[in-house]
């Protein structure tokens, strides 16, 4: 604890009072010449000076720690905290009122009197903080309160010590529906492989729209009539990559001084407040999964890469709770940036997308980049259910013409996703991590037979155009 030479005594409100009285009684007295006022007025202004050089003679020494149960919790859980105050002063200390100072998104900050504290001593103290929101909290400093008898004056010291808490998000049981099926790494287990025995007998397929115009197959173009693209052999590898779309402007956040909900769907306790927390809680649940199968798991935001604390290599399911437990809401305008470093970590492996709101503008650079036979999938957040489930309590209910907008431009992205051989699924408020990997297992997105393109394919290389939807703002 600080020096108490450097702390000032303070007047509570009730010696402010004290002491108004005082002076007017003072007044009063003076003029009427009631020496009895006077008199009065003296012992009432003497009281706060008396109970001040009281406190301002305590001395103190104090020391405290912090023992945690569990340092590392998930959301929606409790953690115990084991407080030990120490008196480290050769004399017993007075009437202290002890405060730790604990985060809103913890619970209340806990209140303690300790009472004549002999030298030497602990008291030992408890308290509980729930982990209701994702992140890495401070416990403490210790707010130490000395008060006279009188409640008049008080004396106020902070200390400097405190204890980390990481809140990561939740980890949901997942069956073997989704698409891992029980196979280890990660992937769909038996991965089909194109066979390249030359130049003339390599497999091709016809132009769709987002394909990239450098794995054009110019002979057999010029064979068919029509726009063709190589198709190159993937050879499987024990890798998954997962792709995050923080972006604020494609989720529903809830702002952080509203009161979550108790009850979710389907009896859930802590359900996620908004889309975007639903979004990490699939990351943790799907990535840790993967994982626990022996993939080699790297994950990738719209604004860069996960890495582990090493720096560099696959992340353990410890290492993505952890980073995924800061991850926030960010201001990146688009997904250019975050598809090309998911590009450069993903290779051949499988990709794992979790969007918000998007339409085709935003997913035509995944399926450029990752164009070819594929077992990518993508998870697509129907954001204004969020809002109609009544979760985001300080937000309206996005009229109309603006969900249909939005739903519009999600089933437009899902059929182009769809067309170029992803798995896709889409999640609202109601829909819970495990329905969803699920449902993605089962999801037709098998390019063994392709479906019609998406748009007719040109007779020349056509330049990048864009989508006919844009990014919900």
């Amino acid at each position: 604890m600080p020096s108490p030479g450097l702390v000032l005594s303070s007047v509570t409100t009730r010696g402010r009072c004290l002491i108004w009285g005082g002076m007017a009684l003072l007044l009063l007295g003076v003029v009427l010449g009631e020496q009895a006022l006077v008199q009065l007025a003296v012992f009432v202004l003497a009281l706060p000076v008396i109970s001040a050089l009281t406190v301002a003679r305590e001395r103190f020494r104090l020391a405290s720690r912090r023992t945690l149960t569990p340092a590392r919790l998930a959301r929606g859980a409790t953690a115990d905290v084991l407080l030990e105050v120490s008196n480290a002063d050769s004399r017993p200390g007075g009437l202290w009122v002890v405060t730790e100072q604990v985060p809103t998104d913890l619970g209340r900050s806990p209140r303690f009197v300790i009472d004549r504290l002999g030298a030497g001593g602990t008291a030992v103290l408890g308290y509980r903080v729930h982990g209701v929101r994702r992140g890495r909290h401070a416990l403490g400093p210790l707010r130490l309160r000395l008060v006279d008898p009188f409640g008049l004056v008080e004396r106020s010291a902070v200390g400097t010590d405190t204890a980390a808490l990481l809140v990561v998000p939740r980890v949901r049981p997942l069956g073997s529906e989704g698409p891992a099926g029980g196979h280890g790494g990660g992937g769909e287990g038996s991965r089909r492989t194109i066979a390249v025995h030359g130049e003339d007998d390599v497999s091709t397929r016809e132009y769709r729209h987002g394909d990239d115009l450098r794995k054009v197959h110019w002979r057999a173009t010029a064979r068919t009539g029509e726009l063709m693209i190589r198709l190159e052999e993937r050879p499987w590898r024990a890798q998954a990559t997962l792709f995050l779309d923080t972006r604020a402007r494609a989720h529903l956040v809830a702002p952080r001084h509203d009161q979550l909900p108790q009850v979710g769907s389907g009896g859930d306790d802590c359900p996620p407040p908004d889309s975007l927390e639903w979004l990490i809680e699939a990351a943790a649940s799907i990535g840790t999964t993967l994982a626990r199968r022996g993939a080699a798991l790297r994950a990738v935001t719209d604004t860069g890469e996960l890495v582990p604390t090493s720096g560099r290599g696959r992340l353990s399911p410890e290492d993505l709770l952890d980073r995924l437990a800061t991850v926030g809401p960010s201001r990146t305008p688009g997904l250019r940036a975050g598809v090309e470093q998911l590009c450069r970590a993903a290779g051949d492996g499988p990709v794992i997308c979790l969007l918000g709101a998007v339409g085709p503008d935003d997913v035509v650079e995944l399926i450029r980049g990752r164009s070819g036979p594929t077992s990518d999938a993508a998870i697509l957040l129907d954001i204004e259910s969020w809002a109609d489930a009544g979760l985001i309590r300080s937000r309206r209910g996005a009229s109309a013409p603006a969900r249909g907008v939005l739903a519009s431009q999600r089933e437009d992205a899902a059929t182009l996703l769809r067309s170029a051989g992803w798995r896709v699924a889409v999640a609202g408020a109601d829909r819970s991590v495990a329905d969803v990997w699920a449902t993605l297992g089962g999801a037709a997105g098998s390019p063994s037979v392709s479906p019609p393109p998406a748009f007719p394919p040109p007779a020349s290389p056509p330049p990048v155009a864009a989508g006919p939807f844009g990014a919900p703002a």
